[in-house]
Protein backbone atom coordinates (compact mmCIF):
# COMPACT_ATOMS: atom_id res chain seq x y z
CA UNK A 1 0.00 0.00 0.00
CA UNK A 2 1.27 3.85 -0.54
CA UNK A 3 0.35 5.95 2.21
CA UNK A 4 0.35 9.50 2.11
CA UNK A 5 3.23 9.58 3.73
CA UNK A 6 4.91 7.69 1.44
CA UNK A 7 4.02 9.38 -1.69
CA UNK A 8 4.99 12.73 0.22
CA UNK A 9 8.49 11.19 0.95
CA UNK A 10 8.42 10.09 -2.92
CA UNK A 11 7.80 13.57 -4.29
CA UNK A 12 10.41 15.00 -1.67
CA UNK A 13 13.24 13.22 -2.61
CA UNK A 14 12.45 13.92 -6.80
CA UNK A 15 11.69 17.48 -6.06
CA UNK A 16 15.17 17.53 -4.29
CA UNK A 17 16.59 16.00 -7.43
CA UNK A 18 14.65 18.02 -10.00
CA UNK A 19 16.05 21.23 -7.98
CA UNK A 20 19.68 19.86 -8.21
CA UNK A 21 19.10 19.69 -11.97
CA UNK A 22 17.48 22.94 -11.99
CA UNK A 23 14.04 21.66 -14.23
CA UNK A 24 10.73 22.40 -12.50
CA UNK A 25 8.52 19.14 -12.57
CA UNK A 26 5.29 18.05 -11.82
CA UNK A 27 5.97 15.00 -9.61
CA UNK A 28 2.88 12.22 -9.47
CA UNK A 29 2.36 9.15 -7.16
CA UNK A 30 0.08 6.33 -7.43
CA UNK A 31 -1.50 3.16 -5.74
CA UNK A 32 -1.71 -0.24 -6.40
CA UNK A 33 -4.74 0.69 -8.39
CA UNK A 34 -3.23 3.21 -10.20
CA UNK A 35 -4.98 6.46 -8.53
CA UNK A 36 -3.25 9.65 -7.28
CA UNK A 37 -2.10 9.25 -3.76
CA UNK A 38 -0.47 12.59 -4.40
CA UNK A 39 0.94 15.35 -6.58
CA UNK A 40 2.55 18.27 -6.66
CA UNK A 41 3.61 21.34 -9.54
CA UNK A 42 6.81 22.60 -8.52
CA UNK A 43 6.87 26.33 -9.66
CA UNK A 44 7.15 27.11 -13.01
CA UNK A 45 6.64 23.67 -14.02
CA UNK A 46 4.31 23.38 -17.11
CA UNK A 47 0.87 23.37 -16.73
CA UNK A 48 0.32 20.75 -19.55
CA UNK A 49 2.70 18.36 -18.18
CA UNK A 50 0.12 18.40 -14.55
CA UNK A 51 -2.01 15.38 -16.21
CA UNK A 52 1.35 13.96 -18.36
CA UNK A 53 2.11 13.67 -14.84
CA UNK A 54 -0.47 11.49 -13.60
CA UNK A 55 -0.93 8.80 -16.41
CA UNK A 56 2.42 8.25 -16.47
CA UNK A 57 2.20 7.45 -12.64
CA UNK A 58 -0.71 5.17 -13.81
CA UNK A 59 0.98 3.61 -17.33
CA UNK A 60 3.83 2.60 -14.93
CA UNK A 61 1.37 0.58 -12.72
CA UNK A 62 -1.31 -0.66 -15.19
CA UNK A 63 1.46 -2.36 -17.23
CA UNK A 64 4.13 -2.90 -14.43
CA UNK A 65 7.02 -1.19 -16.39
CA UNK A 66 9.07 2.41 -16.52
CA UNK A 67 7.09 4.15 -19.61
CA UNK A 68 11.25 4.72 -20.71
CA UNK A 69 11.05 0.93 -21.46
CA UNK A 70 7.29 1.21 -22.79
CA UNK A 71 8.20 3.58 -25.12
CA UNK A 72 10.86 1.56 -26.87
CA UNK A 73 8.72 -1.72 -27.50
CA UNK A 74 5.35 0.84 -28.71
CA UNK A 75 7.01 1.98 -31.72
CA UNK A 76 5.94 1.33 -35.19
CA UNK A 77 7.25 -2.63 -35.63
CA UNK A 78 7.58 -2.95 -31.63
CA UNK A 79 5.45 -5.69 -29.62
CA UNK A 80 3.40 -2.60 -28.07
CA UNK A 81 3.03 -0.60 -31.29
CA UNK A 82 -0.42 1.29 -31.13
CA UNK A 83 -0.67 1.06 -26.87
CA UNK A 84 -0.95 4.34 -26.26
CA UNK A 85 -4.57 4.47 -27.81
CA UNK A 86 -5.63 2.20 -24.77
CA UNK A 87 -7.41 2.67 -21.80
CA UNK A 88 -9.48 5.90 -23.09
CA UNK A 89 -6.14 8.20 -23.61
CA UNK A 90 -4.38 7.47 -20.44
CA UNK A 91 -1.33 5.27 -21.38
CA UNK A 92 1.86 7.80 -21.66
CA UNK A 93 4.78 6.05 -23.44
CA UNK A 94 7.39 9.15 -22.98
CA UNK A 95 10.36 8.32 -19.93
CA UNK A 96 9.26 9.43 -16.41
CA UNK A 97 6.75 6.75 -15.05
CA UNK A 98 8.78 4.02 -12.58
CA UNK A 99 6.95 1.23 -10.69
CA UNK A 100 7.33 1.41 -6.44
CA UNK A 101 7.76 -1.71 -5.35
CA UNK A 102 7.57 -3.53 -2.22
CA UNK A 103 9.14 -7.26 -1.20
CA UNK A 104 9.41 -7.02 -5.36
CA UNK A 105 5.88 -7.29 -5.66
CA UNK A 106 4.69 -3.62 -7.85
CA UNK A 107 2.46 -1.46 -4.96
CA UNK A 108 2.18 1.57 -6.80
CA UNK A 109 4.19 4.00 -9.56
CA UNK A 110 5.58 7.75 -9.91
CA UNK A 111 5.23 9.68 -12.77
CA UNK A 112 7.19 12.99 -13.34
CA UNK A 113 7.15 15.09 -16.69
CA UNK A 114 8.39 18.51 -17.06
CA UNK A 115 11.47 18.63 -18.82
CA UNK A 116 13.93 16.03 -21.24
CA UNK A 117 12.62 12.44 -21.15
CA UNK A 118 16.40 11.81 -19.50
CA UNK A 119 15.67 14.54 -16.52
CA UNK A 120 11.76 13.22 -16.24
CA UNK A 121 13.60 9.80 -15.94
CA UNK A 122 15.97 11.10 -13.48
CA UNK A 123 13.62 12.77 -11.75
CA UNK A 124 11.71 9.41 -11.33
CA UNK A 125 14.20 7.49 -10.21
CA UNK A 126 15.09 9.17 -7.76
CA UNK A 127 11.68 9.44 -6.01
CA UNK A 128 11.25 5.80 -6.78
CA UNK A 129 14.91 5.19 -5.06
CA UNK A 130 12.91 6.76 -1.97
CA UNK A 131 10.40 4.52 -1.44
Amino acid sequence: MVTLDMARKVIAAAEAKAAAIGQPMNIAVADAGGNLVAHVRMDNAWLGSIDISIKKAYTARAFDITTKDLATHSQSGGQFFGINASNDGKIMIFAGGIPLKKDGKVVGAIGVSGGSGEQDHAVAEAGAAAF
